[in-house]
C-alpha cells in the first residue's frame, strides 16, 4: 500500500523526493542552492518543497549516511519533524562535523532522507506511580554493551 501525498514544487526545476531503491524507507531530499560548509559551520538549506501530509502522519527528516561517512556532515536537529499541519518549505539544517575540511555542495545534490510514519496522538493519565517492569528506571547504560572498563 502506498500514500498518497500532495507536494508542490517551489523551484519548478527542483525533482520531487525519490526513492533510491525498491523498499527503501526514506525518499532523498536535494538543496537547490550552492553552499560551502567550513568545519564546525551549519546552514539551513532550501529543499524547494512544500507537502500536505494527512492527518495522523509526519514526516522526519534524516542525515544521509554517506555524507555522514565521507565527509562528515550531519543534522543540527536529527531527526526534524514536518507535522502534518506544516504546510511551508522543508528546509534541512546541516551541519559539517569534519575538523578540517570545507563541504562543497551543489545544487540538487542529495542532502538527506524524509521518512513518513504513522504516528498517534496520546491523552496523558496522571497516576501515582507506573507499573513494573523488567528494565524499570535503569537509564544509560543500564543494559550494557560496551566492552571497556
Amino acid at each position: 500500500m502506498t500514500l498518497l501525498v500532495d507536494v508542490v514544487r517551489l523551484d519548478p526545476e527542483v525533482p520531487l523526493p525519490t526513492y533510491a531503491r525498491v523498499g527503501d524507507a526514506g525518499c532523498d531530499l536535494v538543496t537547490t542552492v550552492d553552499v560551502e560548509l567550513a568545519p564546525g559551520e551549519r546552514a539551513l538549506l532550501p529543499t524547494g518543497i512544500a507537502v500536505a501530509l494527512p492527518e495522523g502522519y509526519a514526516a522526519f527528516v534524516h542525515p544521509r549516511s554517506g555524507l555522514a561517512v565521507r565527509h562528515g556532515v550531519g543534522l543540527v536537529n536529527a531527526p526534524g519533524t514536518i507535522d502534518a499541519g506544516y504546510r511551508g518549505e522543508i528546509k534541512v539544517i546541516l551541519v559539517n562535523h569534519d575538523r578540517h575540511e570545507t563541504v562543497r555542495l551543489k545544487r540538487f545534490d542529495r542532502v538527506a532522507q524524509l521518512v513518513v510514519q504513522r504516528v498517534e496522538q496520546i491523552t496523558w493519565r496522571e497516576t501515582d506511580a507506573l507499573p513494573e517492569s523488567e528494565r524499570g528506571a535503569g537509564g544509560h547504560g543500564s543494559t550494557g554493551g560496551y566492552g571497556g572498563s
